[in-house]
């Protein structure tokens, strides 16, 4: 079902747990499959410095939350912004089922939601904006 790369990331995520010094965190959860998640952020002058996260995942949201974590550090707030669920399709090397993309890009949601508290800019986002 899930490629060699979903499957090692999602039992040995390097990213998971809470950063002791964050500019941001932010929970969301996602009643369809009832995944919860919560992000921390280093963001300095607008560029993510690290990235973490905690919660009950499923196994893909947990293999994008990693995956996807190393294309983000160093990126500009607003490259993240950008990101959909075309960029986790592209950086994971397949395409996850119709059932499966809302828990797909869950950590995408909450990161780019965390992001626009940081920014203040009274935006946010949904499944829809990503998918």
């Amino acid at each position: 079902m899930y490629n060699e790369t979903i499957t090692f990331y999602s039992k040995t995520p390097p990213n998971r747990g809470e950063l002791e010094t964050f500019t941001v965190k932010y929970f969301e959860d996602n009643n369809v499959c009832w995944d919860d998640l919560e992000v921390f952020l280093l963001i300095e002058e607008w560029i993510i410095q690290q990235f973490t996260f905690n919660g009950e995942t499923a196994i893909i949201t947990t293999a994008c939350a990693s995956i996807l974590w190393e294309s983000i550090i160093g990126q500009s707030v607003y490259d993240v912004l950008e990101m959909d669920y075309k960029t986790i399709e592209e950086l994971i090397g397949m395409e996850v089922s119709s059932r499966r993309k809302q828990a797909s890009v869950l950590w995408l949601l909450t990161t780019r939601n965390a992001i626009h508290q940081y920014l203040e800019d009274g935006i946010r986002d949904t499944f829809e904006d990503l998918i």
